[in-house]
């Protein structure tokens, strides 16, 4: 007599969901979380000897229409997460002159972990989502706001994933598949 294999069957499809959920879940969030950790002893040092970089910044333009590229000072990290890390806190500044942030009041840099494949995951705070206004174009510049800042500003990364919260998201506001890292994207920027 032959024994059923639905237990054998069950245990396999539970195994294969286990790995599936630390793929693309549970990794992600550890990663951000870890990421959130920074040597205070490295961060003190790198600030006190005053070293800083150029980063390409990005916000929207004059026109609504597009996103210009604006270039400031940022203290210097000593590891991409760390450098990646003062890229975003300038990003979420408000932005100089004419120029308007595509990334919504309020929003919070939570975490950055930058992988050595060169995918950074940044963890942003649930405002991000909750006070964005909507609209295809108006995703479109937070997303690649973000993605283009980090991307173009340090060349170690090739693609960025953006988090909420510490969890894997599917969009900000409907229109942008957030559920795997975003290469550089300059179909909507233009020159200053």
């Amino acid at each position: 007599m032959t024994r059923p294999r639905t237990p054998l069957i069950a245990a396999g499809a539970a195994g294969a969901a286990l790995l599936i959920w630390l793929l693309f879940w549970g990794w992600p969030w550890y990663a951000s979380r870890r990421a959130a950790t920074v040597d205070p002893a490295a961060a003190a040092a790198a600030a006190a000897d005053g070293r800083r970089i150029n980063a390409t910044l990005f916000y929207i333009g004059p026109d609504g229409q597009s996103l210009v590229a604006v270039t400031r000072d940022v203290p210097y990290g000593a590891t991409a997460s760390e450098q990646a890390r003062h890229i975003l806190d300038a990003q979420l500044q408000p932005a100089p002159g004419s120029h308007y942030n595509a990334i919504p009041q309020g929003t919070r840099l939570l975490g950055v972990f930058v992988s050595d494949t060169g995918e950074a995951f940044v963890d942003l705070s649930p405002e991000v989502s909750a006070n964005h206004s909507g609209g295809s174009l108006s995703e479109l510049f937070t997303v690649y706001t973000i993605v283009n800042a980090i991307t173009v500003s340090l060349p170690a990364v090739r693609a960025v994933q953006i988090l909420i919260d510490g969890r894997e998201v599917e969009t900000l506001a409907g229109h942008v598949d957030l559920r795997h890292p975003l290469p550089a994207n300059s179909s909507w920027v233009t020159s200053q």
